[in-house]
């Protein structure tokens, strides 16, 4: 495979992206498919804002930007990146950017009833941000199901075993399994 891939995990906050991402990765590597995985929420994370970058989108493609590269330098042609909003149409531009005008997109968004977005959050937010979390959880979700980019893949959460979802969103990608072509091969 000559052009980069990018699978991007979406979803509301308790909705369980970062896990079923490294879920995801785990299935690629039992089935030796070569990959990167990022957290985009750690892409932007910088306080106060940058003069002139209220939201952080020019930070954060910076440093996609970068770590792709170091990644791409190094053959690597898949990757994992999860992030609340990436499966939104205004994202493409980014990872086209970033990655490349031939980049392929493949869009997951993980959903989940409020309550069980509540109950993991109230599990997983031990700080002063629970409120906010659960608020925006709430709010996300409205926003991702009204939005999300054409052609995206809905992948429901509740009740079900991480294992399951991964392997749901791999299947996906066509990145592993007997059809997949070009992505069981470590880096050049």
């Amino acid at each position: 495979m000559d052009h980069a891939e990018v699978l991007l995990i979406g979803g509301r906050a308790g909705v369980g992206k970062t896990t079923v991402g490294w879920e995801v990765s785990a299935l690629l590597r039992a089935e030796s498919v070569a990959h990167a995985i990022i957290d985009g929420d750690f892409m932007g994370q910088v306080h106060p804002a940058p003069e002139g970058d209220p939201h952080r989108a020019e930070i954060t493609e910076s440093n996609l930007t970068a770590v792709w590269a170091n990644f791409a330098r190094r053959g690597y042609r898949c990757l994992i990146y999860t992030n609340t909003v990436s499966v939104l149409p205004e994202a493409t531009g980014m990872f086209e950017r970033a990655m490349g005008a031939g980049v392929g997109i493949v869009r997951v968004l993980l959903t989940a009833s409020d309550a069980t977005a509540r109950e993991r959050l109230v599990g997983r937010e031990l700080g002063s941000e629970l409120e906010h979390e659960l608020a925006g959880s709430v709010r996300k979700a409205r926003l991702l199901e009204e939005r999300a980019a054409a052609g995206t893949v809905r992948v429901a959460t509740d009740g079900r075993l991480v294992v399951d979802i991964a392997r749901e969103v791999v299947a996906a990608t066509g990145w592993a399994g007997p059809h997949a072509v070009g992505h069981a091969v470590g880096p050049s």
